[in-house]
């Protein structure tokens, strides 16, 4: 008998020969182990009088024997100044805390989509509030173009109902989706983008979790099948997301704390409802009203 954990493995490995790429693979001398790239990043970050030489000795303390040419290549690769200047500009973790509420973030992935013709690739755009953690799904497309990216910086930027009203900066990678028109259009109304370094997914950490998150707990356990079974999948997590998930950057929290009234009985021999979307993949618990 086929199980649903049977279709979800042939569906990820459908996915996988798609873009195994095996044929175009090269050889080459291996590049530096990505843990020990992450630490030099970590290490400078976190220590900016440290110069290569220092990141040297602290990796030999645990083990690990890089040269201070590699070293300085991977801190080039990461957009990381040298020592001097790196002492003399404030840390990204400084200016997040003093911004919190000015500051959203974006970020998009990617869904592979099971239809008739076989596996098709949506882009998901979303943007993330830091301070609330509120979410807006920006745009949900197959094939990003220009037109259609200035008009999603348009719908962000509205005076009316935009998400990113009283907003001052937007966080976004290197990634192509964020062009000069895109930038531009943000800029008009008032908005900085902060282009982060290449290689920095840490930097956008709030965004980056969003993007786990959702994979994890909701379209990793389903096949979308079309467009528009997608959109019912996005659409019904944001609301969990909003209304019945509890956030770990927000004290273990819901963002919408209106789920249900009575939710705050605390009598653990009450009787409890549960509620159920996409066929019982997201769950919420709350104590029922009393008849």
């Amino acid at each position: 008998m086929v199980t649903p954990d049977t279709i979800l493995r042939w569906y990820r490995e459908l996915i996988a020969k798609k873009y195994d790429g095996t044929s175009q693979r090269e050889g080459g001398r291996p590049g530096t182990v990505t843990s020990l790239q992450r630490l030099v990043v970590q290490f400078a970050t976190e220590n900016p009088s440290w110069g290569c030489t220092r990141i040297r000795g602290a990796l030999r303390n645990l083990g690990h024997e890089l040269g201070r040419n590699t070293i300085k290549r991977i801190l080039i690769e990461h957009g990381v100044d040298p020592a001097p200047k790196r002492g003399k500009t404030m840390p990204w973790k400084t200016f997040l805390k003093s911004h919190f509420g000015v500051i959203a973030a974006t970020d998009f992935f990617t869904v592979e989509v099971l239809t008739f013709g076989g596996l098709v690739r949506y882009v998901v755009w979303f943007v993330i509030d830091l301070e609330s953690r509120r979410v807006h799904i920006a745009g949900l497309i197959r094939h990003p173009h220009d037109a259609w990216i200035q008009q999603v910086a348009r719908n962000l930027t509205d005076n009316v109902d935009g998400f990113l009203r009283g907003k001052r900066y937007l966080i976004h990678d290197r990634a192509p989706l964020f062009t000069d028109a895109f930038r531009a259009v943000l800029r008009t109304a008032g908005i900085q983008c902060l282009k982060l370094p290449a290689r920095s997914p840490n930097l956008n950490a709030v965004a980056e979790r969003f993007v786990l998150s959702i994979k994890s707990e909701c379209l990793d356990k389903l096949v979308p099948l079309g467009e528009r079974h997608l959109r019912v999948a996005i659409s019904e997590f944001v609301e969990h997301y909003h209304l019945e998930r509890n956030h770990q950057g927000l004290d273990n929290r819901l963002i919408t704390a209106v789920a249900s009234p009575a939710n705050q009985n605390g009598d653990p021999a009450a009787p409890v409802s549960r509620r159920e979307r996409l066929g019982g993949i997201l769950s919420y618990y709350y104590d029922r009203p009393a008849a």
